[in-house]
């Protein structure tokens, strides 16, 4: 009896209620026949989210915001992960370039807390328990990551086997990169068992169909630190060095193989004269490996002093060039003929600016080359390093169970070619990430933008993770005195979560979009706030104004005014589209409100909005509620009324409930 037939079974039992019947049916459908298999654990973070819903309120006095308008913006939240990440499905799903984790291991140590307790790795559950809490976040990070974005998860051998499961499961096995090891240099000794040296880094990508985009992708080359100077020919005052010849090895290097590309050249040592010439029979050449056969050399040419070249042989077999004739023939000046004790090669020249060339001695000159190395997947990153750069920075040591190196994190972010790329980090411990991108960016002049979120236990995100950052921004001593600049083209701005009720009344959704201002800064990277709006004062209980120069951002939260504002954006000269978020009790946006102005802005209605982003993230609600986007009602409380649901276009006779200030 297979699924479908078992299910209709149940829906025809007697005595069982249907919501008992769905039950049954809904744990048959999850039943799998290879993967992990655990008992879900409830989540305290989860319960509180049955009735309320989180939003980002920022904490104006620890901003630190630079004074180059350039600056990225990072920010810091400061709660549980599993609600800042219900936030940012709604401001960044599918924006995440990258997101790196260094979770909690559930080792033999104290290292796993679940609903504020420590979970013993002894208990016949603590998998169980460890597999719930990564679900429910690694679920919502796919959602969130873009469609060329990457994850990377470090881990140890603990929970290695099981993750790699659950990653499958979320991510899909085929979007696997393969785990990265970092080999940490100075492991402890392990009197018992083998001494483990090593840690794990799982890389998934959101999508295979995107692994030849050009910009997020884990790079197969990357630009490595150290250079080299190449030796160079001056020839007719220009300058280059020799690449490969434009032959290749393997079966398909061969004659036979490629039968168009096995023309001759002809060199003449003292004029330096190439000539490419069809010398051959093609036909003959796909079966046949007789040279004396195949080829009739240009008496004429060997007569005037001319020298063939021909493919060098493949395997014992005759060989072809890379390059056809046609080509061969328009582009002969980049080749050079270098004569070695036995015959004559073919290779390719690079041309070099002459402004780049150095000279090291008589007839003797250089030229500076970047180094690349192929992406490794063994990674040699002290662990010891992690705790020297923090204790460097924040002059002591936490006792933090080894924050990550610094370098390490650095390497994972620049094999990511995308360098304005958003990062996040939702275990962001003593702050690494954001502290190893920030020195990337200075390096690379990147534009690179860090999420990072942390709890505040003990103070951490305070005390700790804030810290450290603000200290790489501002700049700070050393231990042993040594004064180290800040990196002072960044911004960093730090929130934290806060709840609201989810019951969909008129109260509570007025109350979201009041709350959400902040949730609208961090999703359109626009905080520049402006005290007026086409020169008039605003007046912040009905609507806020942000502009940065590049991005307009109008917050309407009185609907009663929007015809005010549609009428003062007629007469606006509007570089782009004006972002308009506008309270609204269903989905209707008050687009006949905005009909002359609509080729100016950008219409969003809220909560609408905000309830979409979260409605497959929050848990299951234990009441139900009428459907919000259909609901009217009146809440005498309210500052506002709402008026005519059926289509909520505002009357002339509210026009003079503006929110501008007149005086």
């Amino acid at each position: 009896m297979n699924k479908y037939e078992l299910a209709k079974k149940i829906n025809e039992l007697e005595g069982l209620t249907n919501d008992e019947k769905s039950e049954l049916i809904k744990l048959l459908r999850s039943q799998k026949k290879y993967g992990l298999v655990w008992e879900d654990k409830p989540e305290d973070a989860e319960q509180r989210m049955v009735n309320e819903q989180p939003v980002l309120v920022e904490v104006p006095e620890r901003a630190i915001i630079s004074d180059d308008a350039e600056a990225p913006n990072h920010i810091l939240i400061e709660g549980d992960n599993l609600e800042a990440l219900t936030a940012l499905s709604y401001t960044h799903a599918g924006k995440i370039d990258v997101i790196y984790i260094d979770p909690p291991y559930n080792t033999r140590k104290k290292d796993f807390k679940y609903n504020d307790t420590y979970v013993d790795p002894e208990d016949d559950y603590s998998h169980s328990t460890w597999l719930s809490f990564m679900e429910k976040r690694l679920k919502i990070a796919k959602k969130l990551l873009a469609a060329t974005g990457v994850i990377y998860i470090q881990i140890d051998d603990r929970e290695y086997a099981p993750l790699k499961l659950l990653c499958d499961s979320i991510f899909m096995e085929s979007n696997c990169i393969g785990p990265f090891i970092q080999n940490k240099l100075n492991a402890k000794n392990d009197t018992l068992n083998v001494q483990r040296n090593h840690e794990y880094i799982l890389c998934y990508r959101k999508m295979v169909k995107y692994i030849d985009d050009s910009q997020t992708k884990v790079a197969p080359n990357i630009l490595i630190s150290n250079k080299i100077y190449k030796p160079l020919i001056k020839e007719d005052e220009k300058f280059f060095y020799l690449n490969d010849s434009i032959t290749t090895r393997g079966e398909g290097g061969t004659l036979n193989a490629r039968p168009n590309l096995g023309y001759s050249f002809y060199y003449h040592p003292s004029t330096k004269e190439l000539l490419p010439i069809v010398d051959y029979d093609v036909n003959m050449a796909k079966t046949s490996n007789d040279e004396s056969a195949i080829y009739t050399s240009k008496e004429e040419l060997l007569m005037k002093g001319f020298v063939v070249i021909r493919p060098p042989k493949v395997r014992g077999k005759l060989g072809c060039w890379t390059w056809d004739f046609k080509k061969a023939t328009k582009d002969k000046n980049l080749l050079y003929v270098k004569k070695t004790k036995s015959r004559y090669n073919i290779h390719k020249r690079t041309f070099v600016p002459k402004d780049k060339v150095e000279q090291i001695a008589d007839e003797t000159y250089v030229y500076e080359e970047d180094v690349y190395s192929n992406s490794k997947s063994i990674l040699e990153y002290s662990t010891n390093e992690g705790t020297d750069s923090f204790v460097e920075v924040m002059g002591y040591d936490t006792g933090f169970n080894n924050p990550k190196n610094v370098r390490m994190i650095e390497y994972l972010m620049s094999i990511i070619p995308n360098k304005d790329s958003i990062v996040l980090d939702f275990f962001a411990g003593t702050g690494t990430t954001l502290h190893a991108l920030m020195l990337l960016n200075e390096e690379d002049g990147g534009h690179r933008r860090c999420i990072l979120s942390n709890n505040n236990e003990n103070g951490i995100c305070e005390k700790v993770t804030y810290e450290r950052n603000r200290k790489v921004i501002q700049g700070y001593t050393t231990p042993k005195g040594e004064e180290v600049p800040g990196l002072k083209v960044n911004n960093l701005r730090y929130y934290k979560t806060h709840l609201l009720p989810r019951e969909q009344t008129i109260r509570n959704k007025r109350a979201l979009v009041a709350a959400s201002t902040d949730l609208l800064c961090i999703k359109n990277d626009v905080y520049a706030e402006q005290e007026r709006f086409a020169g008039k004062k605003l007046k912040p209980s009905c609507a806020r104004y942000f502009d940065n120069g590049q991005t307009k951002m109008l917050v309407i939260y009185n609907e009663l005014t929007v015809n005010a504002f549609a009428e003062t954006i007629y007469h606006m000269e509007v570089d782009g589209k004006i972002l308009i978020y506008v309270f609204s009790n269903t989905r209707y946006a008050y687009d006949d409100n905005f009909e002359d102005v609509l080729d100016k802005v950008e219409l969003c209605a809220l909560p609408a909005a905000i309830y979409d982003a979260y409605r497959n993230i929050l848990p299951e609600q234990e009441m139900k509620f009428e459907d919000p986007m259909t609901e009217s009602e009146n809440d005498s409380d309210n500052e506002v009324t709402s008026d005519d649901s059926s289509n909520q276009v505002v009357s002339s006779e509210h026009d003079t409930q503006l929110s501008f200030d007149f005086k």
